[in-house]
C-alpha cells in the first residue's frame, strides 16, 4: 500500500483513520476480502484480488490491538471477547466515509482467535453493474440462449454447480432480474444464506442452516405463497433436494445451487441423495457448471516467444498480472437419451462419456477459447480446472 496522507509511521496512526483508509483501498482495488492476519510481529494486511490473496501491509504489533478493537466496535460485537468467535455486520458508511462507500452494497466481519492473536475478514459486497444481466457475463451464445429459454419456462429446475467463489450467485441474480424484466407480473421469491445483494422486485428471505427458518421449513412453507418462480442460496441436505424437486415438478420455476464438480456429479448426486431416477428425469430442466479465471491485465500482458500471451504486473494490476475475473461454463440440458442413462441408473464414467460422444463443450474446452484469445493463460485454467482435459 502507499504511504498514507499524512507519512505518519504505522504505530502512530489512529486505528478509526487506519482501518478506513484500509478499507477505502480494498474497495478502490475492487477486493472481495480484507484479512487481518495475526503474526509473531504484528498483523499482516492482506486482500483478495481476483480470487487471489496479496500481502499489502505489515503492522507493528503497537497498533493490532486497537486495529481489531476498532473492527470489532464497527461490527458491532463483543470487544472485551477474544477467546470465541464473533460475526457482525459493519455499516459502510461509517467505516469508510466519502464516495468509496457508495460503490458497496454490504460489509460482514468475522473475528477468530488464533494462537497468535485475533484473526478478522471483513468481506466486501459490491453491485457490479457491469455484471447485472445474462448478457454482461460472457457466457457462449449457445448457453445464453440455453439460459433464457429456461427462464421462460413456468416449471422444472435449474441447478448451478461449481466451488465457492465461482460466481453462482452473481448468474443466479441476474437469471431473476431477466425474469423480472421479460416476465413482468411473476410472483418471485428467494431463499438465500446470507442474502448477499438486494434484487428490487424479488421477495427475498434470510435463513439460515440452524435456528427456526432453515431452507426445508422456509421452501415447504412458501409453496403455500402461490410463487412462480423460486431461487434457492443452496440445495445442502437431502430433505431440502425432496420438497425442490417436488416444486419443480407441481408448477414452479426453481433455480438453486449444488455442491457438485460436475453436471453429471450433480445429477447422480441427487439420486444418492434419495431422488427417484424419475423425479430428477421429469424436473431437471439443465445444469450449468462455472468457473471463475483471471483475466490478464490489458495494461501489461506480452506475448513470450511462442506467442502465448503471459502476465508481467504493473501498478494497474498491483504487480500481480492479472486484472478482473471472466466466466467460463458448460451447460447440460436433459434430453431422452440422458434421461433414459439416469433412469438406468448409470454410473459417473458413464455418464460423462455419453456427453462426450454427444459433442459436449466441457469448461476446458470453453476455457481453452479465451486461452487463444489472449484472455488468460493455461496456468490459470490449471489452477481453476485441475488437470481436466477433457
Amino acid at each position: 500500500m502507499a504511504a498514507r496522507k499524512d507519512d505518519k509511521p504505522a504505530g502512530r496512526v489512529d486505528a478509526v483513520t487506519l482501518v478506513s483508509d484500509v478499507l477505502a483501498q480494498a474497495v478502490a482495488r475492487g477486493a472481495s476480502d480484507v484479512h487481518f492476519e495475526p503474526t509473531g510481529r504484528g498483523l499482516t494486511i492482506r486482500y483478495r484480488l481476483d480470487g487471489e490473496l496479496k500481502t499489502i501491509e505489515e503492522l507493528p504489533s503497537i497498533v493490532s490491538d486497537n486495529v481489531l478493537t476498532r473492527l470489532k466496535v464497527l461490527g458491532q460485537v463483543l470487544t472485551y471477547r477474544n477467546d470465541i468467535p464473533q460475526e457482525g455486520r459493519i455499516p459502510v458508511a461509517e467505516a469508510i466515509p466519502g464516495t468509496a462507500a457508495t460503490e458497496v452494497t454490504d460489509m460482514r466481519l468475522a473475528v477468530f482467535p488464533t494462537i497468535q492473536g485475533q484473526r478478522a475478514v471483513v468481506r466486501l459486497f459490491y453491485e457490479d453493474r457491469g455484471l447485472m444481466h445474462l448478457d454482461q457475463l460472457g457466457l457462449r451464445e449457445n448457453i445464453l440462449q440455453a439460459l433464457t429459454e429456461i427462464a421462460a419456462g413456468r416449471e422444472g429446475v435449474l441447478l448451478l454447480t461449481g466451488p465457492a467463489g465461482s460466481g453462482k450467485s452473481t448468474t443466479l441474480a441476474a437469471m431473476l432480474r431477466y425474469i423480472l424484466q421479460r416476465f413482468s407480473g411473476r410472483s418471485v421469491v428467494a431463499l438465500e444464506d446470507p442474502v448477499e445483494r438486494i434484487i428490487p422486485g424479488v421477495t427475498q428471505v434470510q435463513v439460515s442452516a440452524t435456528g427456526p427458518m432453515t431452507f426445508p421449513v422456509a421452501l415447504r412453507s412458501l409453496l403455500r405463497q402461490d410463487p412462480e418462480v423460486l431461487m434457492l442460496g443452496e440445495i445442502r441436505d437431502a430433505e431440502t433436494a425432496r420438497i425442490a424437486i417436488e416444486a419443480g415438478l407441481t408448477g414452479h420455476l426453481l433455480m438453486s445451487t449444488l455442491h457438485s464438480g460436475s453436471p453429471a456429479g450433480a445429477l447422480l448426486r441427487l439420486l444418492e441423495m434419495g431422488i427417484e431416477p424419475y423425479q430428477v428425469t421429469s424436473a431437471i430442466s439443465a445444469v450449468l457448471n462455472q468457473r471463475l479465471v483471471r483475466r490478464l491485465c490489458p495494461h501489461c500482458r506480452r506475448r513470450d516467444e511462442d506467442g502465448a500471451w503471459q502476465p508481467v504486473g504493473c501498478g494497474e494490476c498491483l504487480e500481480t498480472g492479472f486484472h478482473g475475473r471472466v466466466l467460463i461454463a458448460e451447460l447440460v440440458r436433459l434430453d431422452g437419451e440422458l434421461r433414459r442413462a439416469l433412469l438406468g441408473k448409470t454410473d459417473l464414467d458413464q455418464l460423462q462419456q455419453l456427453l462426450r460422444q454427444r459433442g459436449h463443450m466441457t469448461l476446458a474446452q470453453d476455457a481453452a477459447r479465451l486461452v487463444a484469445q489472449g484472455v488468460t493463460t493455461p496456468a490459470e485454467v490449471e489452477k481453476a480446472l485441475g488437470r481436466e482435459t477433457n
